[in-house]
């Protein structure tokens, strides 16, 4: 069998597996289908026949490739038949029989040796197959790199600052002791404002997304704003967590303020069916050492740990933490608002900077939450108020209630009138169709005659 000289073939996979960290396997597998695309190429260009070559019409040509010989063959998988019409898919049954398979039958298929020539390959279809590589290769890697991280979503990783592009930091990961770095991308809405990212800085992220597809750039995508890494932070701090001894029910989180007089905070609802455990107490530690470990992660990032509550009005309470709340009335449970009582020297605390503090409550528990001056408030008109809302609301339910269950009525009323309808018409068609008939019947009997 003629073979195709690749001089150094064996010491550029060693070296691509080094350099781009994939398993030589890999790397044979890329230049086999490289070689296969450049000689589908050669044979597209050297086309004398003018062949009509479908997307599928070299599917049945492979690369063998001997790394020990350094070069290559391309062979083709043939169906024996009697009379040949395509000698690229198809070869006589004599001609096996020639080549020494007696025993060869129709419709068996044949693996033969179809290698250009080395100088007729060219350096044309050598060109082609070096672009085709380095696509192909990129294939592998984006393909090993989404099945080492995809079962790492939602998880943490440690993370170290290679360069910039535009306003994303580009990082390198990895997923466990002893294996290669890949790169992630950190885009600017995942940062954190008080992250100082320099060449070299390590960080902890969250794996956001495992990107599949051909698309340019890092597969993954990584977050410092992301909730998630505020409770990964808490279990590997707090034992009780990674016990499942204290439970961490709901993490509301706003990294980037909306505005820049405003810094991070968040707020993490914690609970426990153990009675002789204070889940608060637990994550914050003994004077604050567990979560300032997790303030220092964060860069200095406020952080509010409130006890979860099955009683609405007492979860709603200690959400608006650290603000002393009087009373909270829960004015409508179906829609799920609140008016919260508060001192008026509690208001501004209450309500925080910028109303940070009763927006974030407000995600951590659900509920629409006004807060109050107690000693403004008028509770009789508050009442009065949200019991017309209510009575409003249920009248414009209970009418489009009604003008449903009309359009319902009115189609099972016009239901059998529509089907004595749709009879006659086929009763007509049928009575046509005889008369039809008929006719064809007496211009035949008048054509005989």
């Amino acid at each position: 069998m003629s073979m195709v000289s690749l001089p150094g073939l064996k010491e550029l996979i060693e070296s691509i597996s080094r350099e781009r960290n994939l398993p030589r396997v890999a790397v044979q597998s890329a230049i086999r289908e490289a070689l296969l695309k450049g000689y589908e190429r050669y044979r597209r260009a050297q086309n004398l026949d003018k062949k009509q070559f479908d997307e599928d019409y070299f599917e049945n040509f492979d690369v063998q490739l001997d790394v020990e010989e350094e070069g290559f063959r391309v062979v083709a998988t043939k169906t024996i038949v009697e009379e040949v019409s395509n000698t690229d898919h198809e070869i006589a049954l004599q001609q096996v029989q020639d080549m020494g398979g007696e025993e060869a039958q129709l419709g068996q298929e044949v693996v033969l040796d179809v290698t250009p020539d080395q100088g007729e390959f060219g350096r044309m279809a050598a060109m082609q197959t070096k672009q085709v590589l380095a696509q192909k290769l990129r294939d592998q890697q984006r393909q090993l790199i989404q099945e080492e991280f995809q079962d790492l979503e939602s998880t943490v990783l440690q993370a170290r600052v290679l360069r910039f592009e535009r306003q994303s930091v580009i990082l390198a990961v990895s997923s466990g002791f002893g294996q290669p770095e890949v790169e992630a991308e950190l885009p600017k809405r995942e940062q954190l404002p008080n992250d100082n990212y320099r060449i070299g800085a390590t960080f902890k992220v969250y794996l956001k997304k495992v990107s599949q597809g051909q698309q340019r750039g890092p597969q993954l995508l990584v977050s410092r704003a992301d909730a998630g890494l505020v409770v990964y932070l808490f279990a590997n701090e707090v034992p009780e967590i990674e016990d499942e001894v204290v439970r961490i029910v709901a993490v509301a989180r706003e990294a980037n303020p909306p505005s820049r007089h405003v810094g991070p905070r968040t707020k993490i609802a914690v609970d426990t069916l153990d009675r002789d455990v204070d889940p608060v107490g637990a994550c914050i530690g003994a004077r604050g050492s567990r979560i300032q470990v997790v303030v220092n992660e964060l860069r200095g990032e406020k952080i509010d740990v409130i006890r979860w509550s099955p009683d609405p009005a007492t979860y709603i309470a200690n959400a608006l933490s650290p603000a002393r709340v009087d009373e909270v009335r829960l004015m409508d449970p179906e829609t799920r608002q609140t008016h919260v009582l508060v001192a008026e020297d509690q208001l501004s605390l209450a309500i925080g900077k910028e109303g940070q503090n009763v927006r974030l409550a407000a995600r951590l528990t659900g509920w629409k939450i006004d807060i109050k001056d107690k000693a403004k408030y008028d509770h009789a008109a508050e009442d009065t108020k949200f019991a017309a809302a209510r009575a409003k609301y249920a009248a414009e339910l209970k009418e489009m209630e009604e003008e449903e269950l009309d359009e319902e009525e009115f189609e099972d009323e016009n239901q059998p009138h529509l089907k004595d309808e749709l009879n006659k018409i086929e009763e007509d068609i049928e009575e046509d169709e005889d008369i039809d008939d008929e006719l064809e019947d007496e211009l035949y009997n008048r054509e005989e005659e």
